[in-house]
C-alpha cells in the first residue's frame, strides 16, 4: 500500500470522540494545552456590552468642539467623573452644552456624550490618583468619538467560534467575554502505548545479556502527549500470544486507540503479527480476538510492516520496532489517527517547504522519510550517516518526506517536511 492508502486506512478507524463541557479555567490552565470544539460557539452577550470609553478623557458632546483651535480653546465645565467599576452608572442624558464629565477606560458613556476627549489632549494633560477633580478644562480641537460601541465586536448570537476551532487562549478569552463559562470540546483521546519483546527491561534497569531498556514505549508515550492525547504507558510485553492478549483484554476496554511497537515484520517470533494473524472475532460474537485485521507492507523507508486492527472494538495500530521506525510511522499514521479522535477536522497536518541544501539518494518506489537538520534561514540537509539510528532524531530538526517516483533529491531542489517540535 502507498502511504497515502495506508494512512486513509487508518483514519478509517477512528471517529472524532463525543463532546463534553469543560470549564474555562481547566481548559487554560490543565493539559493538554489546546482541545477541539464540537459545537459552534455564539455570543450571549454583547461586546462591548454598552458604549464605553476607549481611553481615559473627558466626555461631552462634540458640537461643543467645532471652533476649539489651540488659539482659542473651548472651555467646559467638569460636572462629573465616571469609572470604570461595577458601581459606575452612566447619567441618563448628558448635561447641557458647554460640560463635559471625567471618564476612565471602560467605563459606561454617558447618554448624550457622543466624543471622549483624551486627557492629553486637554489642559488637565494626565490624571493624577487622589487629585481633585478639575472645575474646568480647555480643549484645544474637535476629537475623534473614541467610543466603543455597543456589540461593535459582538452581538448576540454572532459565532464566536465554529466546530473543529482549537481552543487557543486567543479563543478561551473570547469566549468568556461572550458570556461562556464552558465550551463544548470533544473528549481527549486516552492511548495505550506498548511494546514488544521480551529483550526489553525497564528503564533505569541494568540490561543484561540480550537485553536492551524499553525506550519505545517511551517514545510513543511522549509522541501521544505532543498529539493532544493522553499516554496510557503498559511498558513491555513478553514476546508470547497469551501475555500480549492478556496485556490487549485489560487495556482495551479503557482507552480510544492502542499503539504497540515490535513484532510486525517477518520474523519467527513478531507477536503482534502472530496474535492479529490468529481467529478473527465473528460479527455479533464474543468480543476478545481482533478484528477488522490488515498487515500490510507500506512503500516507505523506513516503517515499511505497519498493522491495524481492532481489539474488542478499540483501534490498535502496530508499528515497527526501530524506533527510528516508530518515530516514522508514529507521525506518519498515529499522529492523525490520534487528532481525529479528538475532533480535528484536518487531522493530517500540512507539510513545510525547504530546500535541499546538499543532495541525497532516495529508494526508487517507496516514500522516504529521512531525518534532517535546518540549514540556514530555509535549507535542510541529512543528519549524516546512521539516519536510521535513534540518535538521528535528537539531531534532527525535522524530517524530510521524499515523494516515491523520486530517486534522488538534488541540491537547490524544494523538499517537503515534517518539522520536529
Amino acid at each position: 500500500m502507498t502511504v497515502d492508502e495506508y494512512r486513509d486506512h487508518v483514519l478509517a478507524l477512528v471517529s472524532p470522540l463525543a463532546a463534553e463541557p469543560v470549564a474555562l479555567d481547566e481548559l487554560a490552565t490543565a493539559a493538554p494545552a489546546r482541545r477541539v470544539l464540537a459545537e459552534d460557539v455564539r455570543s450571549l452577550l454583547d461586546v462591548p456590552r454598552f458604549d464605553a470609553s476607549a481611553m481615559d478623557g473627558y466626555a461631552l458632546r462634540g458640537a461643543d468642539l467645532l471652533s476649539a483651535t489651540p488659539d482659542a480653546p473651548v472651555v467646559l465645565r467638569v460636572v462629573g467623573d465616571i469609572a470604570a467599576a461595577p458601581s459606575a452608572a452612566p447619567s441618563a442624558e448628558a448635561g447641557p452644552p458647554g460640560e463635559a464629565v471625567r471618564i476612565m477606560t471602560g467605563a459606561p458613556v454617558p447618554d448624550g456624550c457622543d466624543v471622549v476627549v483624551p486627557v492629553e489632549r486637554t489642559s488637565t494633560r494626565r490624571f493624577v490618583p487622589g487629585a481633585p477633580l478639575d472645575e474646568r478644562i480647555e480643549v484645544y480641537e474637535p476629537s475623534r468619538p473614541n467610543i466603543r460601541r455597543r456589540a461593535e465586536d459582538v452581538a448576540v448570537g454572532d459565532l464566536v467560534a465554529a466546530a473543529g476551532s482549537p481552543t487557543t487562549p486567543r479563543l478561551i478569552s473570547a469566549a468568556a467575554s461572550a458570556g461562556h463559562a464552558t465550551l463544548p470540546v470533544h473528549r481527549v483521546p486516552r492511548v495505550a502505548v506498548l511494546s514488544t519483546g521480551s529483550e526489553l527491561v525497564p528503564v533505569g534497569t541494568a540490561p543484561g545479556p540480550g537485553q536492551i531498556p524499553d525506550s519505545n514505549s517511551l517514545l510513543l508515550a511522549a509522541c501521544v502527549r505532543d498529539a493532544g492525547g493522553v499516554p496510557v504507558r503498559v511498558g513491555a510485553v513478553p514476546d508470547t500470544a497469551e501475555a500480549l492478549r492478556a496485556v490487549l483484554d485489560d487495556v482495551a476496554p479503557h482507552v480510544d486507540l492502542i499503539v504497540t511497537s515490535g513484532g510486525v515484520s517477518a520474523g519467527a517470533f513478531d507477536v503482534v503479527k502472530e496474535v492479529l494473524s490468529g481467529p478473527q472475532e465473528a460479527p455479533g460474537g464474543p468480543a476478545g480476538g481482533p478484528s477488522e485485521v490488515r498487515l500490510v507492507a507500506v512503500g516507505m523507508q523506513p516503517g515499511k510492516p505497519q498493522a491495524a486492527a481492532r481489539w474488542r472494538g478499540t483501534p490498535l495500530l502496530g508499528v515497527p520496532g526501530n524506533p527510528v521506525s516508530a518515530y516514522v510511522s508514529f507521525r506518519a499514521f498515529v499522529r492523525p489517527a490520534v487528532r481525529r479522535l479528538a475532533g480535528h477536522p484536518e487531522p493530517v497536518e500540512p507539510l513545510v517547504e525547504r530546500v535541499a541544501a546538499e543532495g541525497w539518494r532516495s529508494p526508487a518506489g517507496r516514500q522516504q522519510f529521512l531525518p534532517v537538520r535546518f540549514v540556514g534561514p530555509d535549507g535542510v540537509a541529512p543528519v549524516g550517516p546512521g539516519a536510521h539510528h535513534v540518535s538521528a532524531l535528537t539531531r534532527a530538526d525535522a524530517i524530510a518526506v521524499v515523494p516515491p517516483e523520486v530517486e534522488a533529491v538534488g541540491t537547490g531542489e524544494v523538499v517537503r517536511v515534517m518539522v520536529i517540535a
